[in-house]
């Protein structure tokens, strides 16, 4: 219910409700080192009981995004430790396996994705940002909301909005794809909610105007010409 409210409390003007998704981890494209449940919904990285990890895991959604809004969550169901445990998104070109003791932040690795590692830190383009606190505890929830109008990426954490992270993702030109990655052995997630929902026409314009506006500047809105009540609707999808 927690995030449910979470959710709720983002909500643009004109966006119809959440519809629920049915995509899950996807058999055929995941590292060797990731087994997946009978449902493709829980991923089990490093499990061999021999080799253990010697590198680092990727799994992918079978869902590509590309316009509208989408929310899911990934649940820690065991304690997150090791060099590396994340989750965020990238293209279909995204790394999702390297072995010889190759412990790396895979996600953000690159241009190609974007990810947020369980020390708290977000990666993009090899480059790494301070971002909320880490998190190890077992069935840690984190959720993501991904707005390909407006460009940008934002994690939850049990239901509480940690704010946005990324920016101008819709910049990418091509489908992002859900992701998660780990260089711990006997790592496990599991996907809990998965929905989207598409703006109308209407809000479509507003979204494209509002990318092309000052974020912090209430008059570079004001000075628009049209009609009150859409400058009032651009103040608050902005907000």
């Amino acid at each position: 219910m927690a995030t449910a409210l979470a959710v709720q409390s983002l909500c643009i003007p004109g966006f119809d409700e959440y519809s629920p998704d049915n995509w899950c981890w996807d058999s055929d494209h995941k590292s060797c080192d990731v087994k997946l449940s009978s449902n493709h919904l829980a991923a089990y990285f490093h499990i061999d009981p021999i080799f253990e990890s010697h590198g680092t895991a990727g799994v992918r959604g079978t869902k590509g995004f590309n316009e509208g809004e989408y929310y899911w969550e990934v649940i820690f169901t065991e304690p997150v430790c090791g060099t590396s445990v994340m989750v965020g998104v990238g293209t279909k070109r995204t790394l999702l396996h390297m072995d010889n003791y190759q412990f790396i932040d895979m996600l953000g690795k690159d241009e190609q994705s974007w990810g947020l590692s369980y020390k708290g830190t977000i990666w993009h383009n090899g480059r790494r940002e301070r971002y909320c606190e880490p998190f190890y505890d077992t069935n840690t929830k984190i959720g993501m909301l991904l707005n390909l109008y407006t460009g940008t990426l934002t994690f939850f954490k049990n239901g509480v909005n940690l704010g946005v992270a990324f920016r101008d993702l819709h910049k990418v030109g091509e489908e992002l794809y859900p992701m998660s990655s780990s260089t711990a052995a006997e790592t496990e997630v599991e996907l809990g909610i998965r929905s989207s929902r598409k703006l109308k026409l209407q809000d479509k314009c507003l979204s494209t105007i509002l990318r092309n506006v000052s974020r912090q500047d209430d008059g570079a809105i004001d000075v628009l010409p049209l009609p009150k009540k859409m400058k009032t609707e651009l103040k608050e999808m902005r907000s």
